[in-house]
């Protein structure tokens, strides 16, 4: 989900750049995104438009100096980010359709409720997309932390990274108590 957000702010840079160098005068270019280049390194940045809004604040005093643009990042990052969850859980087969069809053919039933997918379906969504949108959101405020506290990378990278790290570290855990033990057990 952080990737998909990752990705589609990637892209916003990327084409917003490529339109400002090649269309800067125009308004509904400006709109999407303004950019100067920086004194040091020559990197651009975002100074204006939406991709500036939509950028990490650079410290925790630039944050507190324009508490507009850090108030719509923050929601920005916290909305896509529950948005995103919620449409992972449906196409990844996790939605409370595909929960309740699990649950059935398993002879998984709730008490005091008729034995229909459609009923166990209607309870499993009371739950699941809210879920789905904390949990978004609890990823969201962990990279915004990160991004504030000026944490080397952004927070999606790091978060990115954990991810993949612990994806090895399960994968590892999978394969030793399938061999029965490990490199040093």
């Amino acid at each position: 989900m952080y990737r998909l957000q990752s990705a589609l702010v990637s892209n916003l840079y990327f084409i917003s750049q490529l339109l400002f160098k090649r269309y800067g005068g125009n308004i509904l270019v400006q709109l999407l995104g303004r950019w100067s280049a920086d004194e040091y390194n020559g990197q651009m940045n975002p100074v204006g438009g939406l991709v500036y809004y939509i950028s990490p604040p650079q410290s925790l005093a630039a944050a507190a100096a324009n508490p507009v643009h850090t108030l719509f990042y923050v929601a920005f990052m916290l909305g896509i980010c529950a948005i995103f969850s919620i449409t992972w859980i449906e196409v990844s087969g996790q939605s409370a359709n595909d929960v309740a069809k699990q649950l059935r053919d398993q002879q998984f039933f709730l008490a005091g409720h008729r034995d229909t997918v459609s009923s166990l379906k209607k309870e499993l969504n009371r739950y699941i997309p809210t879920a789905a949108a904390f949990g978004g959101m609890c990823i969201g405020a962990l990279t915004i932390v990160a991004d504030f506290l000026g944490a080397i990378g952004s927070g999606t990278g790091i978060l990115l990274a954990v991810t993949i790290i612990y994806q090895y570290w399960e994968m590892y855990n999978k394969e030793k108590s399938q061999m029965g033990g490990g490199l040093f057990g």
